[in-house]
């Protein structure tokens, strides 16, 4: 009889265990647990890896100040490699980590993954980098919030400079096939067609290919003033890179997904020109400059790309979980979308979508090797 109750024990014990892991409640009820999932390792690391030590820096800000709710802020880490397949088992972890909130993830494919995941385990998911406009604005995901615009601005403010600007009159839109990159491509077609541009060429690419001498070729055949590419830097920096050694000096633009150093690293001279839009720069506003350099000292180094976002994410979530008392998930949505913080993106708060109100974009050009700002 011992033996039976024993047992029954355990099993109630491990269920209500597995419960609590599954709703997302921590293990530890003396600290806040605050998940980051991103591309940590692989090709695009270097997009994933800044969040990580934005995260790292608030926290230790937070905790030695008091933390949160009086609850010191522990950090949980899972990497995704900014692959979908990946990222739903990255999302299981962070829950059965016991993660209250999640900064992430940063790809916007794998972020729509994870999403369903989070949304059935009431767990809230802020992204500083995942733009797919849907990922808001379809409504499907009401536990999602980002501290980046959405490509829809973004394709816009595209179209807007190359036209008005750079007065384009044939352009070719290529993409990765992705979530990201061919949502990004599509939009830009949509709004290149409404202005009156001939987008002569529309075609994906096989991402991770050796090599793009057929897809350059069929470009330099069409004789486009702009080639305008949807997707991540290292596909671009080998399609800008066949374009300059073919010698062509058609123009070449990307999205976000080129703002990032490291993009300018691999195509070396020849990134010389190019245009990305991105977040707008920041580099006045005083929590950045101090953000920076609180990194500066931490790493010894300049922060990478969506530093800044990443940053103010992880002040948003826990500022939200202060105001509303608690973890609940319908109080920090509250406190979210009516409660506002200064970050170094400015003011901020988040609409009725979940998008970070008072952001937005710019146009940049890389110029002797350093991305400026141009518009």
């Amino acid at each position: 009889m011992k033996n039976t109750i024993g047992k029954l024990f355990c099993i109630l014990t491990t269920g209500l265990l597995l419960m609590y892991s599954i709703h997302g409640c921590s293990f530890a009820p003396d600290t806040i647990n605050l998940g980051v999932a991103g591309a940590h390792s692989g090709d695009l690391a270097s997009y994933g890896l800044p969040t990580v030590k934005a995260a790292e820096i608030v926290i230790k800000e937070i905790n030695a100040k008091g933390g949160v709710l009086g609850k010191k802020v522990r950090l949980l880490v899972e990497d995704d490699v900014c692959k979908p397949e990946i990222a739903t088992n990255t999302a299981t972890k962070l829950i059965s980590k016991g993660a209250h909130v999640v900064i992430g993830h940063i790809c916007s494919g794998a972020t729509k993954a994870a999403l369903g995941i989070y949304k059935e385990s009431s767990i809230i998911c802020m992204s500083p980098s995942a733009t797919n406009t849907d990922l808001t604005l379809s409504g499907d995901y009401p536990n999602f919030y980002r501290t980046i615009a959405y490509d829809d601005a973004q394709a816009q403010l595209q179209v807007n400079y190359a036209t008005k600007i750079l007065k384009v009159k044939k352009v070719a839109v290529l993409h990765d096939k992705g979530d990201y990159g061919k949502g990004q491509a599509e939009l830009s077609k949509k709004y290149f067609e409404k202005s009156g541009v001939k987008v002569v060429l529309f075609q994906g690419v096989t991402p991770g290919a050796l090599d793009y001498t057929a897809i350059v070729t069929k470009v330099k055949r069409e004789k486009v003033d702009l080639v305008v590419w949807g997707g991540y830097h290292p596909e671009a920096s080998k399609i800008i890179s066949k374009m300059r050694k073919n010698r062509m000096k058609t123009g070449f633009m990307g999205a976000d997904g080129l703002k990032d150093k490291t993009f300018i690293k691999v195509a070396g001279k020849n990134a010389e020109g190019a245009y990305v839009t991105g977040p707008r720069d920041v580099s006045k506003n005083p929590l950045a400059i101090a953000s920076k350099e609180a990194h500066r000292k931490a790493y010894s180094s300049d922060p990478g790309a969506f530093f800044d976002s990443a940053y103010a994410a992880a002040q948003a979530l826990l500022n939200a979980i202060e105001k509303a008392g608690s973890t609940d998930y319908s109080a920090v949505s509250k406190a979210l979308k009516t409660e506002y913080i200064e970050t170094p993106l400015g003011k901020i708060s988040f609409d009725k979508n979940g998008d970070a109100t008072g952001i937005g974009f710019s146009v940049y050009q890389v110029k002797n090797g350093v991305f400026v700002e141009v518009n």
